[in-house]
């Protein structure tokens, strides 16, 4: 299973390709949230928009020569195809990037201006992925369920333990399960007391249903406007780390995620996506039991926030 050495290892391999980003304190949004000490965790200001680049460029950079001349492949709902075609750019080798159709336009357009090589397809995205990985002979570059993807999500840990010494609860968006897998490995390392919180959106809950058939479950394409943890199934690898290590799941609904949103960007004055905002939506809809002056991280995953959703939030 993945560990804080391998971590700590990704944190020296992929510092020239990621930025370090801002822990922000919200003390007016951390009042009306129960009266918690909030920190925001501002990964939208992360390379290409989102915490993506982290796993991706570790992963990269992990590979042998033999497996980075055939090229790479991966599937993605937008945040993980923009970082695998910035980070294969950075390295100089191409990628072919999966991706459905009804895909936010915004995301589709910047996976291209990155220079991915694009598939757009009705069908199931994971099933293209692999059959092309196959034709093609390419390397895959799998979105979650890898412990190298893992490994560099989970330096998001790592600088929160040393941003908020005093933390006592995270609060992390939930799709196929690496980032949370890997910042829980990461803090769980060094405080075990720390609390693991995991949100997804209701209408797209793999990890919940992984957890109660103790399995990965294919759960199809599902529409939830939270189209960055938007996964078809929570990754294996990326389960035995949350059965282990991640207190709490909870579920937020769709008028619950879009609430969040509004609150970060009229309280934080952050343009997060949806599946970002889905922390501050759990806050706000007591899913998340916290005490007076508790000190509170939310990851906010992303800021690839399309123009149509923003209208439906104003």
């Amino acid at each position: 299973m993945l560990t804080a050495s391998d971590i700590r290892a990704a944190r020296e391999r992929i510092s020239s390709l990621v930025h370090r980003t801002p822990t922000l304190r919200s003390t007016s949004l951390g009042e009306l949230l129960g009266g918690v000490e909030l920190h925001l965790k501002a990964e939208l200001f992360q390379r290409t928009g989102s915490f993506k680049p982290r796993g991706v460029a570790n992963k990269l950079l992990a590979l042998s020569d033999e497996e980075k001349a055939r090229g790479f492949v991966t599937f993605s709902r937008g945040n993980h195809a923009q970082a695998l075609a910035y980070a294969a750019r950075a390295i100089g080798v191409p990628a072919t990037i999966v991706m459905a159709a009804d895909a936010v336009p915004a995301k589709v357009n910047a996976t291209r201006a990155y220079g991915g090589e694009l598939i757009l397809t009705d069908g199931d995205i994971w099933e293209l992925c692999q059959r092309l990985m196959v034709e093609r002979g390419l390397t895959l570059v799998h979105p979650f369920d890898d412990d190298a993807v893992m490994a560099g999500q989970g330096t998001i840990g790592l600088e929160l333990l040393e941003e908020v010494p005093e933390l006592e609860t995270v609060i992390v968006p939930i799709g196929g399960g690496g980032l949370i897998a890997g910042i829980a490995t990461a803090i769980k390392d060094a405080r075990p007391n720390v609390r693991i919180v995991g949100v997804e959106a209701e209408a797209s809950n793999a990890m919940a249903q992984a957890l109660r058939a103790g399995a990965s479950v294919q759960i199809g394409n599902r529409r939830t406007i939270a189209d960055g943890i938007n996964a078809p199934y929570a990754g294996e690898r990326c389960l035995e780390v949350v059965q282990h290590l991640v207190d709490e799941l909870v579920t937020v609904p769709e008028d619950e995620i879009l609430a969040g949103l509004r609150l970060l960007l009229e309280r934080a004055k952050l343009g997060a996506e949806p599946a970002a905002a889905t922390p501050i939506a759990a806050l706000l809809a007591g899913q998340v039991r916290t005490r007076d002056g508790e000190q509170v991280v939310c990851l906010i995953s992303g800021g690839n926030l399309d123009l149509d959703t923003l209208k439906a939030v104003l």
